[in-house]
This record gives C-alpha cells, structure tokens and sequence, in this order.
C-alpha cells in the first residue's frame, strides 16, 4: 500500500447498529425443515436479528451506526470528508446510499459513495480511504458496512435462509502522525468465474425483473454452500498468512483475527491453517450470523473496549463475486477509553 510515510492512517472510532427483532433458530424451526441443532452444528448460528420495520432500509441501518461515532467522538457531521458505503444492498438503484447517507446525517461538506465487493466490501473500503488519507487530501473518512439481506432471503430456502441477519457498523479514518500504527497493508484478490456458485439471478443488467423472474423465485439470494465453503478457507487462510509474510509477522505476533462471520467451520478451518488458537479469533456468528459487508466491522464494533494501542490485527474475508483478502492493521488507540461513551 502506497504511503509518503509521514501520514499513518488509523481507524479512531468505531460505532455499531443491529435492530432489536431476534431471528431465532427457533423461529425459522416455524418457517422451514430444519431444527437448532442442524442449524447450529452446520453453522455456529443461534440467532440473527432482522430489520422488520417495512419503511426502514440499509441506509438507516447504516445512520444509526454512525450516529455512534459523532456521539462517542463529539464530532460536528459538517468536518466528514467523505462516507463510503460498503454494502450489497443499496435502498435502491439508480442512487447512491452513500450520498443519501451523507444529506441524512447534515455531513453537508461530504461526498458519498457505495462500494460492492460483497462481503469483502469493508476490507476493500478501508483500504481505498487509506489511501486518501494517506494522500494528504482528506482528513476525516467514515467507511461503514450496512447490509439489509434479510430482505433477499427465500425463507422457503433452508439452506440459505438460515444464514443472513441485517446490521451495520462504521469505521471513523484519520490521519495519524504515528506511522508505527494505522491500517498497514493488504492483500487482495478475486476471481470472475465465482459469480455462477454465488449470486441473485434477476434483478440486474443481464436478467432485468419480470412477472415471470418474480414467479421463478430468482430475487433471492442463491449459493452452493460446499463448493463456495472451500473456495472461503482456501482463500482466507492463503491471505491472511500472505500479509503476515509480507510484514514479517508470526502467529504469536498477532493480537486477533478477525475473520468474515460466514460459518462457523469456515472460521474454525482458517484459524487451524493460520496456527492461531480460538482465543485470538473475533466472534458473534452465533448471535448475528452472516451480515454480509458488516461482519468485520460489527466484530471490531463489539471488541473495541478490548483493543489496545499498538495491536496487530488482521481482518480477512471472503465473498461473491468471487472476492477475497486480508488486512493488517496496527490499532490506534485503547479502546477502553471509549467504555459507556
């Protein structure tokens, strides 16, 4: 990652939103074939929440995460630069959810985009405002992943249906003059000929909605869950280890890892191929499943409190498309000091 190494830039502040309604494996025992301890063994997932108000979307999702971090750092919206929007589910199409966030929150000096990249949104998020703020050019980035995919579940699909909460968390980027911390470095990669194992049949370019897409079920999220399952470790364990080698970093080197929140197997698999015991591993699959572009932040949102100033950590996913890659990062501050803010 390019740096004029006298600008470092650091993640400051986190802030975390997932509605109140609890999706329960026994709740969706009532809606499909399938029991809590098939779920569970298969999975890691005990519960996922779900954004039930119909008038409500991935931007308020997103609003509300955001709104944390103005709160916990006291910061005016008008001195944001810019808000990436990372998600896969966008209010609609035709406009930004970036740019509607930026007017929702009075961040009038902002400008706002979306990112999509799947459930690597986050990792590929980070890095592009990283480099902003390393250009000198902007001072203040808030990248959040949002994702509202409850609404893209076929609930008759017991494979698919299980897996996917809503939530949304925010990372605030500034500039920092120590460069021995910040986002460091990265590792990405991605492969086209994902798409076919991974993918929402209609509703875009190439198979616009019809009556008859909508009669054929094909909204909905569709996935072959063994074949994409050993693609996600491969992948997963490839980049992570590749970032460490690149940085000269061990295992006991690293304070955590925090891994997309897509099974519970998956996670266990690249922990193992890493070399890292679980204690070092961020997780809250069980209580939010999979949220797509919001898993890693939702980690890093719920750990805060416990990350110190000077932490090495690497965040690693995998997702459609398909798209893949770790990032290290050297956290910037005690995360304490922003305990009951």
């Amino acid at each position: 990652m390019p740096n004029n190494n006298t600008i470092a830039a650091a993640i400051t502040c986190m802030g975390g939103y997932v509605p109140d309604y609890k999706l329960t494996n026994q709740v969706l025992e009532t809606l499909v074939q399938t029991n809590d301890e098939w779920i569970t063994t298969r999975t890691g997932i005990k519960e996922r929440r779900k954004l039930t108000d119909t008038t409500k979307a991935t931007s308020d999702l997103a609003i509300a995460a955001i709104n944390e971090i103005l709160r916990k750092k006291q910061l005016d919206p008008k001195e944001i630069d810019c808000i990436i929007c990372c998600t896969m589910t966008p209010d609609m199409q035709l406009t930004v959810t970036g740019a509607f966030i930026a007017t929702s929150i009075g961040a009038i000096n902002a400008w706002g985009y979306d990112f999509t990249a799947a459930c690597c949104g986050f990792l590929f998020g980070l890095t592009t405002a990283a480099s902003y703020i390393e250009s000198g050019r902007y001072k203040k980035i808030i990248v959040v992943g949002a994702d509202n995919m409850t609404k893209f579940v076929d609930y008759t699909d017991r494979n698919t249906c299980i897996l996917f909460g809503d939530g949304a968390a925010a990372a605030l980027v500034e500039p920092c003059t120590d460069t021995t911390v910040g986002i460091k470095d990265s590792v990405f990669h991605s492969n086209g000929e994902g798409r076919a194992l991974m993918h929402q049949k209609a509703g875009g370019s190439l198979n616009p909605a019809t009556h008859e897409t909508v009669e054929k079920r094909e909204h909905f999220a569709f996935m072959d869950g063994k074949a994409v399952f050993k693609y996600a470790v491969t992948g997963m364990a490839d980049s992570s280890k590749a970032v460490m080698a690149k940085n000269n970093l061990t295992p006991d080197d690293i304070a955590w890892v925090v891994p997309h929140q897509a099974n519970l197997r998956i996670i266990d698999a690249v922990a193992a191929d890493i070399g890292l015991p679980m204690e070092k591993i961020m997780l809250n699959i069980e209580e939010y499943g999979n949220t797509i572009a919001a898993t890693i932040p939702l980690c890093l949102w719920q750990y805060e409190p416990q990350l110190k100033k000077g932490d090495n950590i690497v965040i690693v996913s995998f997702g459609g498309g398909f798209t893949w890659g770790a990032t290290l990062i050297k956290w910037a501050y005690n995360g304490a000091d922003f305990a009951g803010k």
